[in-house]
Protein backbone atom coordinates (compact mmCIF):
# COMPACT_ATOMS: atom_id res chain seq x y z
CA UNK A 1 0.00 0.00 0.00
CA UNK A 2 1.52 3.57 -0.59
CA UNK A 3 0.91 6.23 1.52
CA UNK A 4 -0.62 9.04 0.93
CA UNK A 5 1.69 11.81 0.38
CA UNK A 6 1.37 14.38 3.13
CA UNK A 7 0.72 18.13 1.83
CA UNK A 8 3.14 21.18 2.55
CA UNK A 9 2.05 23.23 5.77
CA UNK A 10 0.41 26.87 5.02
CA UNK A 11 1.52 29.57 6.77
CA UNK A 12 -1.32 31.40 9.38
CA UNK A 13 -3.00 34.18 8.32
CA UNK A 14 -1.99 36.25 10.63
CA UNK A 15 1.07 34.90 12.27
CA UNK A 16 2.89 33.27 10.05
CA UNK A 17 2.87 29.89 11.90
CA UNK A 18 2.91 26.66 9.92
CA UNK A 19 -0.79 25.08 9.85
CA UNK A 20 -0.96 21.54 9.33
CA UNK A 21 -2.41 20.48 5.85
CA UNK A 22 -4.44 17.39 5.97
CA UNK A 23 -4.11 15.21 3.07
CA UNK A 24 -6.97 14.12 1.08
CA UNK A 25 -7.44 11.69 -2.20
CA UNK A 26 -9.42 13.67 -5.20
CA UNK A 27 -12.39 11.90 -4.86
CA UNK A 28 -12.25 13.06 -0.36
CA UNK A 29 -11.81 16.50 -1.58
CA UNK A 30 -14.03 16.57 -4.33
CA UNK A 31 -17.26 15.68 -1.80
CA UNK A 32 -15.96 18.60 0.35
CA UNK A 33 -15.47 21.25 -2.59
CA UNK A 34 -19.38 19.94 -3.31
CA UNK A 35 -20.26 20.68 0.34
CA UNK A 36 -19.06 24.18 0.17
CA UNK A 37 -20.86 25.01 -3.15
CA UNK A 38 -23.91 23.41 -1.30
CA UNK A 39 -23.87 25.78 1.45
CA UNK A 40 -23.07 29.11 -0.49
CA UNK A 41 -26.38 28.06 -2.96
CA UNK A 42 -28.45 28.65 -0.08
CA UNK A 43 -27.58 32.42 -0.55
CA UNK A 44 -26.62 32.61 -4.26
CA UNK A 45 -29.89 31.57 -5.81
CA UNK A 46 -30.28 30.34 -9.47
CA UNK A 47 -27.02 29.93 -10.46
CA UNK A 48 -24.79 26.23 -9.88
CA UNK A 49 -23.22 26.79 -12.90
CA UNK A 50 -21.33 30.12 -11.76
CA UNK A 51 -20.75 28.90 -8.19
CA UNK A 52 -19.17 26.01 -9.56
CA UNK A 53 -16.56 27.21 -11.73
CA UNK A 54 -15.58 29.95 -9.09
CA UNK A 55 -15.48 26.83 -7.21
CA UNK A 56 -13.03 25.36 -9.40
CA UNK A 57 -11.09 28.61 -10.00
CA UNK A 58 -10.22 28.51 -6.35
CA UNK A 59 -9.58 24.53 -6.14
CA UNK A 60 -7.07 25.25 -9.03
CA UNK A 61 -5.20 28.00 -7.29
CA UNK A 62 -6.15 30.46 -9.42
CA UNK A 63 -7.73 33.92 -9.58
CA UNK A 64 -11.13 34.31 -10.95
CA UNK A 65 -12.41 37.73 -13.28
CA UNK A 66 -16.62 38.27 -12.89
CA UNK A 67 -18.25 40.20 -16.02
CA UNK A 68 -21.11 41.43 -16.11
CA UNK A 69 -24.25 43.31 -15.02
CA UNK A 70 -24.78 45.17 -11.78
CA UNK A 71 -27.07 43.47 -9.35
CA UNK A 72 -26.72 39.76 -10.00
CA UNK A 73 -25.12 38.63 -6.76
CA UNK A 74 -21.62 38.90 -7.85
CA UNK A 75 -20.45 40.95 -4.30
CA UNK A 76 -22.60 38.73 -2.67
CA UNK A 77 -21.09 35.46 -4.41
CA UNK A 78 -17.31 36.01 -3.05
CA UNK A 79 -18.62 36.83 0.11
CA UNK A 80 -20.32 33.59 0.69
CA UNK A 81 -17.42 31.58 -0.32
CA UNK A 82 -15.04 33.88 1.95
CA UNK A 83 -17.37 33.01 4.57
CA UNK A 84 -17.99 29.12 3.31
CA UNK A 85 -14.50 28.28 3.19
CA UNK A 86 -13.37 29.94 6.16
CA UNK A 87 -11.23 32.41 4.78
CA UNK A 88 -10.26 36.04 5.93
CA UNK A 89 -11.88 38.31 4.00
CA UNK A 90 -11.33 41.94 2.43
CA UNK A 91 -12.90 44.38 0.23
CA UNK A 92 -11.59 46.91 -2.44
CA UNK A 93 -13.58 49.19 -4.22
CA UNK A 94 -12.14 50.49 -6.75
CA UNK A 95 -12.16 54.39 -8.13
CA UNK A 96 -10.65 56.69 -10.54
CA UNK A 97 -8.23 57.95 -7.58
CA UNK A 98 -7.06 54.53 -6.13
CA UNK A 99 -3.38 54.41 -5.33
CA UNK A 100 -1.05 51.67 -6.13
CA UNK A 101 -0.37 51.97 -2.38
CA UNK A 102 -3.78 52.06 -1.05
CA UNK A 103 -4.00 48.25 -2.53
CA UNK A 104 -0.47 46.91 -1.50
CA UNK A 105 -0.11 49.26 1.85
CA UNK A 106 2.92 51.45 2.00
CA UNK A 107 5.82 52.53 4.74
CA UNK A 108 4.59 55.25 7.25
CA UNK A 109 6.54 56.96 9.89
CA UNK A 110 6.55 55.72 13.62
CA UNK A 111 6.76 58.82 15.66
CA UNK A 112 7.80 56.39 19.18
CA UNK A 113 10.13 54.70 17.52
CA UNK A 114 11.27 57.21 14.75
CA UNK A 115 11.46 54.80 12.16
CA UNK A 116 9.61 53.86 8.66
CA UNK A 117 7.65 50.92 9.69
CA UNK A 118 5.30 49.10 7.00
CA UNK A 119 1.17 49.23 6.52
CA UNK A 120 -0.36 46.46 5.16
CA UNK A 121 -2.85 47.35 2.92
CA UNK A 122 -6.20 44.90 1.84
CA UNK A 123 -4.37 43.07 -0.19
CA UNK A 124 -3.05 41.35 2.67
CA UNK A 125 -5.91 38.58 2.79
CA UNK A 126 -6.96 34.98 1.62
CA UNK A 127 -9.74 36.26 -0.72
CA UNK A 128 -9.54 39.62 -1.91
CA UNK A 129 -12.83 40.63 -3.48
CA UNK A 130 -11.52 43.62 -5.91
CA UNK A 131 -15.12 45.43 -6.88
CA UNK A 132 -15.37 47.08 -10.29
CA UNK A 133 -11.51 47.06 -10.75
CA UNK A 134 -12.02 48.07 -14.64
CA UNK A 135 -13.03 51.63 -12.38
CA UNK A 136 -9.40 52.28 -11.64
CA UNK A 137 -6.41 53.47 -14.07
CA UNK A 138 -4.15 50.68 -15.23
CA UNK A 139 -1.08 51.64 -12.60
CA UNK A 140 -3.61 50.61 -9.54
CA UNK A 141 -4.65 47.28 -11.67
CA UNK A 142 -1.03 46.43 -11.83
CA UNK A 143 -0.43 46.40 -8.32
CA UNK A 144 -2.56 43.34 -8.31
CA UNK A 145 -0.20 41.68 -11.01
CA UNK A 146 3.09 40.69 -8.62
CA UNK A 147 0.25 39.11 -5.84
CA UNK A 148 -1.73 37.64 -8.15
CA UNK A 149 1.18 35.75 -10.08
CA UNK A 150 3.42 35.30 -6.99
CA UNK A 151 1.56 35.61 -4.04
CA UNK A 152 4.14 38.51 -2.99
CA UNK A 153 4.30 42.02 -2.44
CA UNK A 154 7.25 44.26 -3.35
CA UNK A 155 7.11 47.38 -1.30
CA UNK A 156 10.20 50.05 -0.43
CA UNK A 157 12.98 47.46 -1.91
CA UNK A 158 11.07 44.82 0.57
CA UNK A 159 9.25 41.64 -0.56
CA UNK A 160 6.28 40.72 1.44
CA UNK A 161 4.93 37.37 1.09
CA UNK A 162 1.21 36.95 1.19
CA UNK A 163 -1.24 34.79 3.32
CA UNK A 164 -2.08 31.40 1.88
CA UNK A 165 -4.02 30.66 0.50
CA UNK A 166 -4.49 33.52 -1.52
CA UNK A 167 -7.55 34.22 -4.26
CA UNK A 168 -8.67 37.22 -5.93
CA UNK A 169 -12.39 37.26 -7.21
CA UNK A 170 -12.56 40.79 -9.20
CA UNK A 171 -15.78 41.78 -10.56
CA UNK A 172 -16.25 43.95 -13.80
CA UNK A 173 -18.81 46.08 -15.89
CA UNK A 174 -19.53 45.45 -19.05
CA UNK A 175 -21.41 47.99 -20.18
CA UNK A 176 -20.13 50.98 -18.76
CA UNK A 177 -17.32 52.72 -20.75
CA UNK A 178 -17.49 56.18 -19.17
CA UNK A 179 -14.81 56.68 -16.11
CA UNK A 180 -13.43 52.87 -16.67
CA UNK A 181 -10.18 51.50 -17.84
CA UNK A 182 -10.23 48.37 -19.72
CA UNK A 183 -8.13 45.75 -18.31
CA UNK A 184 -4.72 45.32 -19.98
CA UNK A 185 -4.07 41.67 -21.50
CA UNK A 186 -1.46 40.96 -19.32
CA UNK A 187 -3.48 41.24 -16.65
CA UNK A 188 -6.38 39.42 -18.07
CA UNK A 189 -3.92 37.26 -18.75
CA UNK A 190 -4.03 36.66 -15.02
CA UNK A 191 -6.98 35.17 -14.21
CA UNK A 192 -7.62 31.66 -14.51
CA UNK A 193 -11.10 31.69 -16.02
CA UNK A 194 -13.91 34.36 -16.78
CA UNK A 195 -17.33 33.59 -15.18
CA UNK A 196 -20.90 35.39 -16.55
CA UNK A 197 -23.86 34.70 -14.19
CA UNK A 198 -26.78 36.50 -16.35
CA UNK A 199 -30.39 37.18 -14.75
CA UNK A 200 -32.24 34.56 -13.35
CA UNK A 201 -35.28 32.94 -14.64
CA UNK A 202 -38.93 34.63 -14.02
CA UNK A 203 -39.67 31.78 -11.63
CA UNK A 204 -36.06 31.43 -9.75
CA UNK A 205 -36.55 35.53 -9.02
CA UNK A 206 -40.08 35.24 -7.56
CA UNK A 207 -38.51 32.35 -5.30
CA UNK A 208 -35.33 34.05 -4.41
CA UNK A 209 -37.93 37.08 -3.57
CA UNK A 210 -39.97 35.39 -1.72
CA UNK A 211 -37.63 33.65 0.52
CA UNK A 212 -36.18 36.97 1.17
CA UNK A 213 -39.75 38.25 2.48
CA UNK A 214 -39.91 34.97 4.31
CA UNK A 215 -36.82 34.97 6.31
CA UNK A 216 -36.91 38.87 7.28
CA UNK A 217 -32.96 39.78 6.79
CA UNK A 218 -31.31 40.57 4.28
CA UNK A 219 -29.32 37.55 3.77
CA UNK A 220 -28.83 34.09 5.00
CA UNK A 221 -26.32 33.26 7.47
CA UNK A 222 -23.74 31.11 6.17
CA UNK A 223 -21.73 28.17 8.19
CA UNK A 224 -17.86 27.85 7.43
CA UNK A 225 -17.48 23.97 5.94
CA UNK A 226 -14.74 23.76 5.57
CA UNK A 227 -11.01 26.00 6.31
CA UNK A 228 -7.47 27.25 5.04
CA UNK A 229 -5.54 24.64 5.43
CA UNK A 230 -8.48 22.43 4.28
CA UNK A 231 -8.62 24.43 0.75
CA UNK A 232 -4.84 23.72 0.34
CA UNK A 233 -5.65 19.93 1.05
CA UNK A 234 -7.71 20.18 -1.73
CA UNK A 235 -5.49 22.25 -3.77
CA UNK A 236 -3.05 19.72 -3.24
CA UNK A 237 -5.03 16.83 -4.15
CA UNK A 238 -5.62 18.66 -7.59
CA UNK A 239 -2.20 18.06 -8.61
CA UNK A 240 -3.11 14.22 -8.33
CA UNK A 241 -5.51 14.24 -11.06
CA UNK A 242 -3.74 12.13 -13.43
CA UNK A 243 -3.44 13.23 -16.95
CA UNK A 244 -2.74 10.99 -20.48
CA UNK A 245 -0.76 12.70 -23.29
CA UNK A 246 -3.34 12.37 -25.33
CA UNK A 247 -5.45 14.93 -23.58
CA UNK A 248 -2.20 16.70 -23.20
CA UNK A 249 -2.27 16.84 -26.98
CA UNK A 250 -6.04 17.69 -26.93
CA UNK A 251 -5.48 20.84 -24.98
CA UNK A 252 -2.20 22.24 -27.30
CA UNK A 253 -4.73 21.70 -30.48
CA UNK A 254 -7.61 23.94 -28.79
CA UNK A 255 -4.79 26.69 -27.62
CA UNK A 256 -2.85 26.49 -30.79
CA UNK A 257 -6.72 26.60 -32.97
CA UNK A 258 -7.06 30.38 -31.55
CA UNK A 259 -3.74 30.81 -32.84
CA UNK A 260 -4.44 29.96 -36.34
CA UNK A 261 -8.17 31.13 -36.63
CA UNK A 262 -9.35 33.72 -39.11
CA UNK A 263 -11.12 35.43 -36.81
CA UNK A 264 -8.89 36.17 -34.25
CA UNK A 265 -6.30 38.53 -33.93
CA UNK A 266 -4.04 37.43 -30.61
CA UNK A 267 -4.76 33.93 -29.75
CA UNK A 268 -4.27 32.15 -26.55
CA UNK A 269 -0.81 32.22 -24.75
CA UNK A 270 1.13 28.91 -23.43
CA UNK A 271 -0.67 30.40 -19.48
CA UNK A 272 -4.18 29.76 -21.70
CA UNK A 273 -3.38 25.71 -22.02
CA UNK A 274 -2.08 25.31 -18.52
CA UNK A 275 -5.14 26.97 -17.05
CA UNK A 276 -7.38 25.12 -18.62
CA UNK A 277 -5.62 21.84 -17.99
CA UNK A 278 -5.50 22.53 -14.23
CA UNK A 279 -9.78 23.72 -14.38
CA UNK A 280 -10.15 20.08 -15.96
CA UNK A 281 -8.29 18.43 -13.33
CA UNK A 282 -10.51 20.39 -10.45
CA UNK A 283 -13.93 19.33 -12.29
CA UNK A 284 -12.57 15.87 -12.69
CA UNK A 285 -12.03 15.72 -8.77
CA UNK A 286 -15.12 17.91 -7.95
CA UNK A 287 -16.75 14.99 -10.35
CA UNK A 288 -15.69 12.37 -8.21
CA UNK A 289 -12.69 11.27 -10.20
CA UNK A 290 -9.24 11.28 -10.49
CA UNK A 291 -7.82 11.13 -14.09
CA UNK A 292 -9.06 13.89 -16.78
CA UNK A 293 -11.80 13.05 -20.02
CA UNK A 294 -12.30 14.92 -23.01
CA UNK A 295 -15.36 16.19 -21.48
CA UNK A 296 -13.66 18.32 -18.67
CA UNK A 297 -11.25 20.02 -21.15
CA UNK A 298 -14.49 21.23 -23.09
CA UNK A 299 -16.35 22.16 -20.33
CA UNK A 300 -13.90 24.65 -19.17
CA UNK A 301 -12.36 25.50 -22.49
CA UNK A 302 -14.94 28.87 -23.25
CA UNK A 303 -14.37 29.67 -19.83
CA UNK A 304 -10.72 29.50 -19.51
CA UNK A 305 -9.78 30.74 -22.71
CA UNK A 306 -11.99 33.24 -24.59
CA UNK A 307 -11.02 36.38 -22.15
CA UNK A 308 -7.42 35.49 -23.31
CA UNK A 309 -8.04 35.91 -27.20
CA UNK A 310 -8.21 39.08 -29.26
CA UNK A 311 -10.88 39.18 -32.30
CA UNK A 312 -10.16 41.18 -35.32
CA UNK A 313 -11.74 44.60 -35.07
CA UNK A 314 -14.65 43.93 -37.48
CA UNK A 315 -16.19 41.35 -35.78
CA UNK A 316 -17.45 43.98 -33.47
CA UNK A 317 -19.74 45.42 -35.64
CA UNK A 318 -20.99 42.29 -36.55
CA UNK A 319 -21.51 41.54 -32.60
CA UNK A 320 -19.27 38.08 -32.69
CA UNK A 321 -17.82 37.51 -28.95
CA UNK A 322 -14.69 35.93 -28.11
CA UNK A 323 -17.53 33.21 -26.53
CA UNK A 324 -19.13 32.10 -29.63
CA UNK A 325 -15.86 31.82 -31.88
CA UNK A 326 -14.57 29.54 -28.82
CA UNK A 327 -17.52 27.46 -28.81
CA UNK A 328 -17.19 26.97 -32.39
CA UNK A 329 -13.26 25.72 -31.62
CA UNK A 330 -14.45 23.28 -29.20
CA UNK A 331 -17.13 21.78 -31.14
CA UNK A 332 -14.31 21.70 -34.53
CA UNK A 333 -10.94 20.08 -33.08
CA UNK A 334 -11.20 16.67 -32.66
CA UNK A 335 -11.39 15.09 -29.21
CA UNK A 336 -9.44 12.17 -28.08
CA UNK A 337 -11.49 9.17 -28.36
CA UNK A 338 -9.61 6.63 -26.12
CA UNK A 339 -10.53 6.45 -22.75
CA UNK A 340 -7.75 6.85 -19.48
CA UNK A 341 -6.45 4.25 -18.54
CA UNK A 342 -8.31 4.29 -15.44
CA UNK A 343 -11.90 3.76 -17.03
CA UNK A 344 -10.92 1.17 -19.43
CA UNK A 345 -9.18 -1.24 -16.40
CA UNK A 346 -11.65 -0.24 -13.84
CA UNK A 347 -8.54 -0.13 -11.32
CA UNK A 348 -8.85 1.34 -7.87
CA UNK A 349 -6.76 4.83 -8.81
CA UNK A 350 -6.76 6.28 -5.10
CA UNK A 351 -3.48 6.39 -3.22
CA UNK A 352 -3.97 3.48 -1.25
CA UNK A 353 -5.34 1.06 -4.32
CA UNK A 354 -3.71 -1.39 -6.67
CA UNK A 355 -2.31 0.02 -10.31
Amino acid sequence: MTAVPQAPAAPAAETGAAVPVPALTPQEAGKRARAVVEEIERAVVGKPEALRLVMLGVLAGGHVLIEDLPGLGKTLLARSFATTLGLDFRRIQFTPDLLPSDVTGAPFYDRGSGEMVFRPGPLFTQLLLADEINRTPPKTQAALLEAMAEGQVSVDGATRRLPQPFAVIATANPIEYEGTYSLPEAQLDRFLLRVRMGYLSTGLEAAMLRARLDRSVPEPVLEPVSSPAELLAMRAAVERVEVDDDLVEYVVALVDATRRDQQIQVGASPRGGLALIQLARARAMVEGRDYLTPEDVKALAVPALAHRITLKPELWVRQIEADDVLARLVATVPAPQTLPRAAETGADRSPGGAR
